[in-house]
Formats: C-alpha cells, structure tokens, sequence
C-alpha cells in the first residue's frame, strides 16, 4: 500500500507523468541501439554526441529557437561527421571523438555565459532535470522515438549482420555504411531526445549500462538485446522513483540504479563461478541475518506506538476577496515545488483559470513597479522562473485586493490561495494569483528548494 501511495502521489504530478513517458521511450531506442554499439566499440559516439548536442541546445537557447528542432538534425550530422572521421581521418576515432566533444562542450558553455548566464540552466543541461517539458516537446520526443523502435525493427536483421560482421556482410552485397549510418542517426536522435532528462554527462549512461549488464546474463544477441531493454526501462523508473522520494537529481539517480544493478549481477556471476566463495559467504551470512531479524522482532514486540501529533490552531485569515473553485484547485506542495512552478509557467495555457494553492515568503519588490505600486510574490528560495524576480526565487505574483485588509509585512510565511491570470505589460506576457485568500501561518515550512 505504501508503495501504491508513493505512485499516485508522483503520477499526480503532469510533467513527472511527462517526464516518464518520454524517459521510458529513451530508454528503450537507448538500450536497443547500445548493444550494436557496444559490441562495435563506437559507445564512446554517443558521449561525443551528448556534447555536440548541448552546444546545439545552447545555440537554440540564445537564438529563441525550438531546442529540440535544432539539436536533433545538429547531432545527426554530427555522428555521420564522426563515423567517417574514424574511417578516413589521419586523426583516429577516439581522438576525433574527444576533439569533437570538449569543442561542442566548450562552445556551448560559451554561448550560454553570454546569453541567459552561468545560472541552474546549465547544471539542468550538463547533469539532467525532471522540470517541465511542454507539449510541443512530448509529442516530438514520442513520435521520434515510436520511429526509431519502428527503424530498429524492420532493420533488425540488417543491424544484426552489421554489428557482429561488417566485413562479412560487405562481402555478401549488403551495403554496411548505410546501416552504419542508420545505426548512428538513431543513435543521435535518442540521444538528443534524452539530453533533457539526463544531461549532457549523463545520458550516455544509457547506452552502456544496460547493454554491459545483459551481456553478463545471456549470449544470444536477440535475448541480450530484450534483457537490455528490460533492464534499461526498470533501472529509468526505479531511478525516478528514488529521485521523487529523495529529491536527487534525475539523471544521476537513473545512472546509481544502472550501476547498482550491473555490480549486482557482476557479483552474482562472480559467484557462480566461484562456488567455494558462495558457500563461503552463505555460512557467515546465516547467522549475521539470524541475528538482525530477532532485532528486528524484538522492536516490534515492544510495541512501539507513535501517537498523532495534536491539531495545530489555524493561523489567522487576513481576508477573502472571491470564493475559489475548489473543483479545480492545485495545491503545489513542498516537494518537488520548484519543478511544478516551472511546469505551470511552460505550460500556462493548461492552468490558466484555474485555483492554485501554495505556501512561501510574504515578499515585495521595490526594484519594479506596476502604476506607481510595488509588486508582490509568494516564492520560497531557489532557482528563479518569475519575472520580476531575481535568480533566487521561484513562486508567483499575487494581487490582493481586498481594501478591508492589508498585505503581510515582507518574510511572512504565508499560505496563498488564487486564481492563474495573465496581465500584459511592455509587450510581455506575466502570470499571477488573483488571491481569493491569504493566510499568515506560524509554522513555517523550507523557504529552500531544490527540486
């Protein structure tokens, strides 16, 4: 039950139901294709190809262009220009690869420091993020990966002859550099299509992890190819649940889970060829757990009862503008306050209308004023995603117009109840909360957030 109830809380949330379904697409072009990679040693392709496509994504960025529109034909020429690099250059494929790579990484780093800044966005491109992808992003990144699955089937046989003898199916008329060349345009697309979730750093974890760990259970190239992709879609969403309840980073906590699972059947492999080592370690292993579960009784014999903590007094309610309709209300909670912020200022077409509920800093900026007034926020501190505020805050405007009672003074933990508008100013576009309450609290809950 407890584990139903950590998966209706996550799937609760639209771009973690988003980000899963795209995540679990990735994983599956990603572990299909590493195997061909892995056995013809060009796995170290898809790491130069994760930095051609950051810098590409940063170009995007600074051209207000659709990232995804530029990185994916970006990163395609890209692995065709590094596969003939590896073939025909006087420079060999791994230091064509490393050139490639640290000069794309570089440029894009460029780029974004003279742009948007050296803010969180290039920690979200370089190690992955879970934040908000819009419509537009999903329905790309689902209909290129349906095509890369369909390519990879209807080609299996020609990738298979490829992969284990390219020498061989050259002799027998196949014509090998097309299929090379297939095999690296799938790979450039999921690569790409993965560069949101995973980072730069990180996505080409993917390829290698599941493909390295299938080769130590089976043989066959058609089993070690379905083991890889069972292993690669479970190790993703183990990894995003462990993400959600600890608040780790994404990405890396998908590549934990990978290399977690690659050293246990490591060690299990290690142990059937050692039977010795196993018996060994079964002995001292009987006792120690024998001893852990009489522990463990002995607790739970006690009878240890935590009672209910007593209900808390409700804080004072400054006032009520409207009533809120409460069949539409979205209460953006504690955890993961950052990413469901961002996700509604991505996606304001889906919330505009409707009531949101949140608890942050009582603030005000005097630095930007509206007619002569001051704004007002309700943020907790991180990365920011308002305007008007600055890089170490996220929340919302909110307008209070309640003549009977005052605003909250500055740093109040307050809890905000209002409806999504969208006012223009300057040729701008600006969401707030038409507040239809505003609550003082004294307990105050983490005015920090990382996720």
């Amino acid at each position: 039950m407890a584990v139903l109830s950590v998966l209706e809380e996550m799937f609760s949330y639209s771009f973690i139901r988003k980000a899963v379904i795209v995540g679990l697409l990735v994983s599956l072009c990603a572990s299909l294709l590493g195997v061909s990679l892995v056995l013809k040693r060009y796995s170290m392709i898809g790491d130069g190809l994760s930095h051609v496509g950051f810098g590409a994504l940063a170009a995007a960025t600074a051209l207000n262009l659709a990232p995804l529109s530029v990185a994916i034909p970006v990163a395609v020429l890209a692995a065709f220009f590094l596969l003939r690099l590896s073939e025909n250059s006087v420079i060999k494929g791994d230091a064509g690869i490393a050139l490639i790579s640290t000069a794309s990484l570089a440029l894009g780093v460029v780029i974004i420091s003279q742009t948007t800044g050296m803010n969180t966005d290039v920690c979200n491109y370089l190690f992955g993020s879970i934040l908000a992808m819009t419509k537009a992003d999903v329905y790309l990144s689902v209909t290129l990966s349906a095509g890369v699955l369909i390519l990879f089937v209807l080609f299996y046989h020609k990738i298979f002859a490829v992969t284990f003898d390219e020498t061989f199916a050259k002799a027998t008329g196949l014509k090998t550099g097309m299929y090379t060349m297939l095999i690296a345009a799938l790979t450039a697309i999921t690569i790409v299509l993965g560069l949101r979730m995973m980072g730069s750093l990180l996505i080409s974890a993917l390829i290698i992890f599941p493909a390295l760990t299938s080769m130590r259970l089976c043989k066959r190239f058609k089993t070690v190819t379905i083991c890889s992709a069972v292993i690669s879609v479970s190790c993703f969403f183990a990894g995003v649940v462990i993400s959600f309840l600890y608040a780790i980073p994404t990405g890396a906590s998908i590549v934990m889970v990978n290399i977690g699972v690659f050293c246990f059947f490591g060690f299990v492999k290690l142990l059937k060829q050692n039977r010795k080592f196993a018996m060994i370690l079964l002995v001292f292993a009987l006792p120690l757990g024998g001893c852990e579960n009489r522990k463990a009784n002995t607790k739970i014999a006690a009878g240890l009862v935590v009672a209910p903590p007593q209900g808390e007094q409700k804080p004072p309610l400054l006032g009520t503008a409207k009533k809120a309709n409460s069949a539409d209300l979205i209460e953006i909670k504690e955890k993961m306050f950052l990413a469901q912020t961002n996700e509604i200022y991505l996606n304001p077409e889906e919330y505009l209308g409707k009531t949101l509920k949140l608890e942050g800093l009582f603030q005000t900026q005097t630095d930007y004023t509206l007619k002569g007034n001051p704004y007002y926020f309700v943020v907790r501190k991180g990365p920011g995603c308002c305007p008007g505020l600055d890089s170490s805050s996220a929340g919302f405007e909110v307008l209070w117009e309640n003549p009977e009672q005052p605003y909250p003074n500055p740093d109040d933990w307050v809890e905000a109840v209002g409806v999504l508008s969208q006012y223009e100013e300057d040729g701008y576009q600006y969401l707030c909360l038409s507040l239809s309450s505003l609550n003082v609290l004294e307990v105050r809950g983490a005015e920090y957030v990382t996720q």
